[in-house]
């Protein structure tokens, strides 16, 4: 090399070049990389497997083994279960109720009318056993399970007799073909899903039965079914994703570990069970006398005999000390994975005071609401609002403006009601938020319905010149009268049965004490 270099100088000097510059490159690299504990290479993060990959090379894979071990799980292990039902019971509880927003209140009415006759009876279903927040509730069990869910829609006749042409049928992520991948024309199939070149979401390949039903022998064959007649739902994590997994994934391993530590502690203490005492013979004992029987069996209040140079000796099994710990801390973090409180997991209320109570539990509403408000309504209930709207609009005297749905989701229990209360009292008061909002916060799906009997029912007892104290308009928080117009008319009523007089006009004196007062 070297009298090549002496021969071309130039190229011998190009080439130190490039080796300075690559120098230079490397040791910046290593520097940045020391900046960075979670990026540095060595013996510590030898065992770290990472890659980068997008969502769905990633998922792909994996998913229906994720979802066939978290069925497995809720199947066998109690925690599983209580955390998926808690999970559905606090997202729709009763459901989540619709509240149609057309311009004139006889659509409206038609509407609600329409939705009470299809949406609360089980002629939504096309399976015929739920009404549309028991779909709600299953779609949430079936989410936090397999990751994801569809809802197909059916198109009925009208000679089937229902209050619209139209069912919904609730399928589980297997239906969906994930091995079918590639183009269709100029669009791209990713995992059963085709999406057209701009990425929208234009068919799904599905399968016309459970690939796992036992009465499937033959293979199956995938159909395209258009985007607009399924809805897909699921939480993504990452931009482009375009499946679901299991919300089991962060906690599986744990959850299977725990129930083999389950498991190895509770054959520990069978085995333990089986040694209760030892005989020890010596020497003396192998003597011409014939020794007493021993019983197999250790009973409460039991005498046994024993030969000369006999003695027993009771086992002493060593004991496992540090397994409330473990339980206590991997069920902490299997509650951390899901996103649900510990107590709610495990119905462990002990050492749990107001103050963490509380705390722990408005950080679940904050999740909860993410799963309302960012999966289950948009994809769900307005997806299935938008199949009924144009279901009932093929109806003679169906409603056919475009008319949203307001949704109104279920009223949570206090913690504490009389302090919760009176923050809501606040806050109208001070202008902070409306009745109506209040009237939504506390679950009452149309507060205009809740005005109107409550106006009712103060022209009753108005009528009847009847005062409460929960009335504002005559009645302070304090308990005190209320100072009203001078000659308002109260219906008359009988002074002889010490009822107020029939105006509100006083005595002179008692004004003038009023004044000196």
């Amino acid at each position: 090399m070297r009298l090549i270099d002496n021969l071309f100088p130039g190229r011998a000097a190009k080439r130190a070049e490039s080796r300075l510059k690559k120098m230079r490159a490397d040791l910046q690299l290593k520097l940045l990389e020391r900046r960075f504990e979670g990026a540095a290479l060595g013996r510590r993060n030898d065992g770290w497997r990472s890659s980068g990959s997008d969502a769905n090379a990633e998922i792909g894979p994996a998913l229906s083994r994720l979802r066939n071990r978290a069925r497995d799980l809720r199947r066998n292990n109690p925690y599983a279960e209580r955390a998926i039902a808690g999970i559905a019971d606090n997202v729709v509880g009763a459901g989540i109720v619709p509240r149609p927003l057309a311009k004139g209140q006889r659509a409206n009415k038609r509407l609600i009318e329409r939705w009470k006759a299809w949406g609360e009876t089980t002629l939504c279903d096309a399976d015929g056993l739920e009404n549309f927040y028991g779909l709600q509730h299953k779609v949430m069990e079936a989410v936090p399970e397999g990751g994801e869910v569809l809802i197909r829609r059916r198109w009925r006749k009208s000679s089937d007799g229902l209050p619209v042409p139209m069912q919904i049928q609730v399928l589980e992520a297997d239906f969906l073909d994930e091995e079918k991948n590639g183009t269709n024309g100029n669009n791209q199939i990713i995992q059963g899903i085709e999406f057209d070149p701009i990425g929208r979401r234009v068919a799904f390949w599905l399968f016309d039965e459970h690939p796992g039903a036992t009465n499937v022998w033959k293979s199956l064959t995938s159909r395209r079914i258009p985007a607009e007649d399924v809805i897909h739902v699921f939480l993504p994590k990452r931009p482009g994703q375009a499946r679901g997994y299991s919300w089991f994934a962060p906690v599986m391993q744990r959850l299977r570990n725990f129930d083999e530590m389950e498991d190895a502690v509770m054959e520990q203490a069978k085995i333990a069970a089986c040694f209760a005492a030892f005989v020890t013979k010596d020497d003396a004992s192998g003597g011409g006398g014939k020794a007493p029987a021993l019983v197999d069996r250790v009973e409460p209040g039991i005498i046994q005999e024993l030969a000369q140079g006999e003695q027993i000796t009771f086992g002493t099994p060593p004991a496992f000390n540090g397994y409330s710990t473990y339980a206590w801390q991997s069920l902490h973090a299997i509650s951390v994975g899901l996103g649900v409180p510990y107590e709610l997991v495990t119905g462990d209320l002990k050492g749990v005071n107001f103050s963490s109570g509380r705390m722990g539990w408005l950080h679940f509403a904050r999740r909860v609401d993410v799963w309302q408000w960012r999966m289950l309504i948009p994809q769900l209930c307005d997806g299935v609002w938008r199949w009924f709207m144009e279901a009932q609009a093929v109806l003679a005297d169906g409603v056919r403006e475009e008319v949203r749905a307001d949704w109104t989701p279920p009223r949570r229990e206090m913690v504490n009601p009389r302090e919760e209360i009176e923050s809501v009292k606040q806050r109208l008061r001070n202008g902070l938020m409306t009745p109506d909002d209040a009237l939504r916060e506390m679950g009452y799906t149309d507060p205009a319905e809740v005005m109107a009997r409550f106006a009712d029912h103060l022209e009753a007892i108005d009528k009847l010149g009847l005062v409460f104290d929960y009335d504002a308009r005559k009645v302070s928080n304090a308990g005190l009268t209320q100072a009203r117009p001078d000659g308002t008319v109260i219906p008359p009523t009988d002074v002889s049965d010490g009822n107020p007089p029939t105006t509100e006009e006083k005595p002179d004196d008692a004004a003038d004490d009023e004044q000196g007062a």
